[in-house]
């Protein structure tokens, strides 16, 4: 068995950074059971330090929507599924002109990277490169992020994906932000990699997600949940429904599968 988890809503609350002290303990005991529980965010590496802790012998994670598969031990990338920059400006001119007004960022493995209009709403790194896309994007990066500060969330969220079309692979986990990786790239692509380096079929795969770019993951996994609370596209996806995450639902979930 394989566990496979989102972490902000479904593991922890989207206030914390870490695991609780419940949860943290449910993992220990997975992982000394034998059974991995691989996170599956879409955090950027910059804001996984204080879960590498919990990872587990394994040392095994999945960010930024499966554009790195990460070896939290060694503090290196496994694998790495960008979007290149000449198809990720395009896909940019693409938006602009569906969406006006739309401000960009790019997360890459070495941080992230900004137009000088994009609100970044959480601390960002002292020195991160700030101007014009096409002057700061030189390489892959792991995710092209859309703001628009005037626009309802949906209506962004639809004319992105519109503009994006299949060029890339547009996605959402919170409001007001449009999340885009390399065609193909999702949750899902990056588990099945993962899970077919460690042998590991579908069907023993239990997932756990809550919001619509967990939905691929959760379907593809042998045993899905959504968390209590979660978007409703999500719980229509999935197999079965986990308590509250505010109440360590995974955490519940995972201390029944161990009897």
């Amino acid at each position: 068995m394989l566990i496979a988890t989102d972490l902000d809503g479904t593991l922890v609350p989207h206030d914390r950074v870490a695991p609780s002290a419940r949860t943290a303990e449910v993992l220990e005991r997975a992982d000394c059971a034998g059974i991995p529980i691989v996170f599956v965010t879409a955090r950027p590496l910059r804001w996984m330090e204080d879960f590498w802790p919990h990872v587990g012998r394994h040392g095994l994670a999945i960010v930024s929507n499966g554009a790195v598969v990460y070896d939290a031990h060694a503090r290196e990338p496994i694998a790495v599924h960008g979007l290149d920059p000449e198809v990720g400006l395009a896909v940019t001119e693409a938006i602009t002109r569906t969406v006006p007004g739309a401000t960009y960022a790019i997360e890459c493995l070495d941080g992230i990277r900004r137009d000088p209009e994009f609100v970044e709403q959480y601390r960002v790194p002292e020195g991160s490169p700030v101007g014009p896309l096409e002057e700061i994007w030189d390489v892959p990066a792991l995710k092209l992020l859309v703001r628009h500060p005037g626009m309802d969330d949906d209506d962004l969220r639809a004319a992105t994906i519109a503009a994006v079309g299949t060029a890339a692979t547009a996605t959402w986990s919170v409001g007001g932000l449009v999340e885009i990786s390399a065609a193909g790239v999702t949750k899902a692509s990056a588990l099945v990699e993962l899970c077919a380096r460690l042998g590991i079929v579908a069907d023993d795969v239990v997932a756990f997600g809550d919001m619509p770019n967990d939905i691929p993951m959760l379907a593809w996994a042998g045993t899905s949940y959504a968390m209590a609370g979660a978007h409703p596209d999500v719980v229509a996806a999935a197999d079965h429904l986990a308590p509250p995450c505010a109440e360590d639902g995974v955490a519940q979930v995972v201390e029944r599968l161990l009897g």
